[in-house]
This record gives C-alpha cells, sequence and structure tokens, in this order.
C-alpha cells in the first residue's frame, strides 16, 4: 500500500490507496468516484466548481456505490457502461488537527473507485455540475488535474491493468 499526505483546506489528511475485490463498510463510503475509459482515452470532466477531474460524488439514500458511479458518470460526463470495483482511497483525518466529533466526515472513511467501460457516449449538455468534457491519454491526465498526487496516480495505473 502507498500512502501520501494531502492538504484539504487548513487539513492534513493522510490518503492510502488499497486494491480490493470488496466495498469497504458502506457507512464509511464518503464519496465514489471512476475512471472512464472510452478506445483508450480517459474521460474528464470540468466540474464548475474545482476543475478538472473524473466523474464522482457522494451516495444518495438507496443507492448502492456502484450505481452512484454510473449515476455521477451519466451527471458530470454523459457516458453509461460496464463497471469494475478497483479499490479504495483511506481517507485518515488521525492527524488532521480540524478534525472532531462534529465533522462531516468519519475520522476513518473511504473513497470507491470504478473503472468504467463507456458504451453511450450520449450528447453533453452541462445541465449538473460540469461544463464540458474531453478524453485524453491517461498518461497526461496529470497535466489536467488539479492536486494531483501520487494515490491517484496509483488509482490510474490499476485501471490501465483492468483495461
Amino acid at each position: 500500500m502507498t500512502s501520501t499526505y494531502v492538504n484539504w483546506g487548513q487539513a492534513k489528511v493522510k490518503l492510502t490507496w488499497r486494491e480490493a475485490i470488496q466495498l469497504p463498510e458502506y457507512d464509511l463510503i464518503t464519496s465514489v468516484h471512476g475512471l472512464c475509459f472510452y478506445k483508450g482515452k480517459l474521460l474528464l470532466v470540468n466540474l464548475n466548481h474545482r476543475g478538472w477531474d473524473i466523474p464522482g460524488g457522494h451516495i444518495e439514500q438507496d443507492e448502492t456505490p456502484e450505481q452512484c458511479f454510473k449515476r455521477e458518470a451519466m451527471e458530470e460526463g454523459y457516458v453509461e457502461g460496464e463497471c469494475v470495483l478497483l479499490g479504495h482511497v483511506i481517507v485518515d483525518h488521525s492527524e488532521n488537527s480540524q478534525w472532531d466529533e462534529s465533522s462531516p466526515y468519519p475520522k476513518l472513511g473511504y473513497q470507491v473507485y470504478y473503472r468504467m467501460n463507456i458504451k453511450n457516449m450520449h450528447d453533453f449538455e452541462g445541465k449538473f455540475e460540469s461544463a464540458e468534457r474531453i478524453l485524453i491519454d491517461p498518461i497526461r491526465v496529470s497535466d489536467y488535474f488539479k492536486g494531483w498526487h501520487e494515490v491517484l496516480a496509483l488509482v490510474v495505473k490499476c485501471a490501465l491493468k483492468e483495461g
């Protein structure tokens, strides 16, 4: 497992990638994301509130993590396809001096990641959180992704291996 520290606002958070064939504890999943591929290219969406990113978001009531990712991929990138679970990032706030019991996220939570092979690429409408989408060579993702770090590089490597 590889870990790195990132600064989220004023907080220092430890992130650790773990390939997995099973989901972590459902109640501790804080978000679901995925890498969507079409003809060897990686889909990025330009999100209104954070720039270029991969599709993802929070689980809604009565939604599985895979259903969440498929919904987010459609809302943000206007794509549909088949998914495979890659693993999860362990988000550890143990060394975060800003974290307390009233924080919106658990001290130890999980960001789940999938790979999607795009089967349907719909016309882009930009009705939700994203302003545009692009398909890029996956080795160039760090050129677009604000806040790129080595744990995300491992997620991409895992996704490419699954392809």
